[in-house]
């Protein structure tokens, strides 16, 4: 009898230390976590690098492991590269494409006892998942402050007799038509608008994230248009390229093309993720809840910006975007105010945007688009006047 009583004790320690490794809540402390980052691309793609800088920093300064995998597809191999990090004993997995988004949604759902978190997505808040989170910056903040840059930019080359004030247009080259992208075009082109108030802007779409050619091809038609300089929401050296080549400034975005392109990069902003990812690991190691859908602003160093380039920028560009800089921390500016510009003509002063399915919320309110208030990933959607798209065939 004690034989077969041991034996049963026997067993139920072993279930009970089974469930505390395999179904363990998701909200436990670690000591010292184990992160498994998902990448949509590479090195290559200046998107990918900009978190896997990140990744890498803030891992190695926390003293954490860490395992990256790259080219992950958004398909169920996402999935797939998640069930593996669980495996590999990751406690935190992070993925970065918005197109990821249902399959890591899955792979939270397969396995509660670790915590996943995504950039750009939208369903963390209706999932119900407590072990499925979102993030995302306020990035339309620095695509402004780039603007502004572009807008000084037009104003010398008016000022030095290289274009007249007409010409002052603006090149865009976008990957899709998300909210997203049309955020932070439009924010750009505000930007410069503030400073050059003849600037107008196009924009051509590529349908995707990275590709070279593409954008290549892109930058080439903006350039054919009329484009005097030119930006992007693109991963490659495409655009940069072109813009080298025939003399073209460019604002960069995510990383500073300033070695490839010393003659015409001007500037570039980008999302610091180290902050998040900081937030991520000592939310583990100290047991404390993560937020459900993360924002981070420029006051707190999720969005950042290069130096402008000496050669390349207008007289006074650091000066102006410090000033603007204060002004957005401070309130006193906001980037999407509706004073400062109309819809086919018309002022725009109420607006619902689509949070998510079943909600619907008015975000215009104090003069100006509340944006990344209600959710993290971007829904600013309005086509402004003086942004003309040259293709809308990319959802």
């Amino acid at each position: 009898m004690k034989n077969v009583l041991a034996f049963f004790v026997a067993v139920f320690v072993a279930v009970g230390f089974f469930s505390a490794v395999f179904v363990a809540p998701a909200n436990a402390a670690v000591k010292n976590p184990k992160v498994g980052f998902i990448f949509y691309g590479n090195e290559d793609s200046t998107y990918d690098a900009n978190f896997i800088n990140a990744a890498k920093r803030v891992c190695r300064n926390k003293g954490v492991e860490y395992i990256l995998k790259m080219n992950v597809p958004e398909s169920e191999e996402c999935t797939q590269a998640a069930a593996e990090l669980v495996h590999e004993g990751c406690t935190i997995i992070f993925a970065d494409s918005f197109g990821h988004e249902p399959y890591l949604l899955e792979a939270a759902k397969r396995f509660p006892q670790a915590e996943f978190a995504h950039a750009t997505g939208l369903k963390a808040h209706t999932a119900a998942l407590p072990n499925f989170h979102n993030a995302f910056a306020a990035v339309y903040e620095g695509r402004y402050l780039t603007g502004i840059a572009a807008g000084l930019k037009l104003n010398e080359m008016i000022a030095e007799g290289k274009i007249a004030k007409h010409d002052a247009k603006l090149g865009y080259v976008g990957a899709y038509t998300y909210p997203e992208v049309m955020s932070g075009y439009t924010a750009f082109f505000l930007g410069a608008r503030s400073v050059c108030k003849t600037a107008t802007m196009d924009v051509f779409f590529t349908g995707s994230w990275y590709d070279y050619d593409a954008e290549k091809a892109a930058a080439e038609e903006l350039i054919k248009e009329g484009a005097v300089l030119i930006s992007q929401h693109a991963d490659s050296l495409g655009s940069p390229s072109v813009c080298e080549a025939n003399n073209v400034p460019n604002v960069a975005y995510n990383i500073s093309t300033l070695k490839e392109c010393p003659n015409t990069f001007l500037i570039s902003s980008k999302i610091n993720w180290a902050p998040y990812f900081a937030y991520l690991i000592e939310c583990a190691k100290n047991n404390r809840f993560i937020a459900v859908d993360w924002t981070g602003h420029i006051e707190d160093g999720s969005v950042e910006l290069t130096a402008p380039n000496g050669r390349t920028a207008a007289k006074g560009t650091l000066k102006a975007i410090g000033a603007a800089k204060d002004a957005l921390a401070a309130g006193s500016l906001h980037v999407f105010d509706t004073r400062k510009f109309t819809v086919e003509g018309v002022p725009f002063n109420h607006y619902k945007a689509t949070i998510d399915a079943d909600n619907m919320r008015e975000v215009i309110y104090d003069d100006y688009f509340h944006e990344s208030e209600y959710r993290s990933a971007p829904y600013f959607d309005l086509r402004i006047d003086g942004i003309r798209l040259l293709n809308t065939a990319y959802k």
